[in-house]
């Protein structure tokens, strides 16, 4: 045991190292989402304030050093706003990504597996798609009160469709497959095959499309929210402090600058996750 916990701490540094010299744009883009992670998680000790407290001292002040990232138009803190606005980006986005992931993997390998509900499950499916997300989202959120449920609900139904084919066309292409004619004339029941024989098939391409899932609801959020259809504006979302710093962005351009580079930085860091896991399940992929 002495000899395995000398050599364990020299063979993770190599390992890890391994790692960041093959593919330093996902590890620097791996720090990049846990140091949001940790911001959004310690907020209350980061020096922050509450995001909704309204002051009476100077309105849109510039950035100092008692207002690292300056004030609103109601003069609250920018920094507090966009440091507790890191919580709501990365709680809808993953939110999304689990549930549309899960959802969308069952509805996939029922339509993938029986196939008297193909054709009615895809249709709806392709029905859900033929309409752009953002619409879509806009006008499931004008139907219902303005909350992060109901964002996560709106967005979650806009994403759905594009997992099921993803795992439908998986399925298909496993169902070709001799190891699965074998379990079928065994007499093994269908659930049995899909879980057992078909869906690790489809875990791998379901990895990648999350991540993107994950970036593309953020964005979404942002921007239902910066037209007024997200989440509500009492909530300090980035799209929010985006939003209310479009009147001043002429002359007060950081009230938009601040939350923008924060949402660019997650949104490019999730991608570059997602594309690196793509090159480690497809290695054909690498360099494209």
């Amino acid at each position: 045991m002495s000899a395995i916990s000398e050599t364990s701490p020299p063979v993770l540094r190599r390992v890890a190292g391994l790692f960041i010299w093959r593919d330093p744009v996902m590890s620097i883009s791996v720090v990049v989402v846990l140091i949001l992670v940790v911001m959004a998680l310690a907020a209350p000790w980061l020096g922050t304030v509450n995001p909704g407290q309204l002051a009476a001292g100077p309105r849109a002040a510039l950035p100092s050093a008692a207002h690292w990232f300056g004030t609103d138009m109601l003069g609250r803190d920018v920094y507090s706003r966009v440091v507790y606005g890191a919580r709501v980006s990365l709680v809808i986005g993953s939110a999304v990504a689990v549930i549309s992931v899960v959802i969308g993997l069952v509805i996939g390998l029922v339509a993938g597996s029986v196939r008297w509900l193909d054709g009615v499950i895809m249709r709806i499916m392709d029905g859900l798609m033929s309409i752009p997300s953002i619409l879509l989202a806009i006008a499931l959120t004008a139907l219902t009160r303005g909350s992060v449920q109901n964002v996560i609900l709106a967005i979650t139904i806009a994403e759905l469709p594009r997992v099921a084919r993803l795992v439908r066309g998986a399925v298909l292409t496993a169902r070709e497959q001799t190891y699965v004619d074998a379990a079928i004339t065994t007499g093994l029941p269908l659930t049995w095959i899909m879980i057992r024989h078909i869906m690790p098939n489809t875990l791998a391409p379901l990895m990648v499309q999350g991540t993107h899932i994950f970036a593309h609801a953020m964005l979404i959020e942002a921007g239902l929210s910066f037209i007024g259809a997200g989440t509500p504006p009492n909530i300090p979302s980035w799209g929010n402090i985006m939003a209310e710093g479009r009147a001043l962005w002429q002359i007060k351009p950081y009230l938009v600058f601040f939350p923008a580079i924060f949402l660019s930085c997650a949104v490019l860091a999730v991608n570059m996750i997602g594309d690196g896991l793509r090159d480690r399940f497809d290695p054909r992929m690498r360099g494209t």
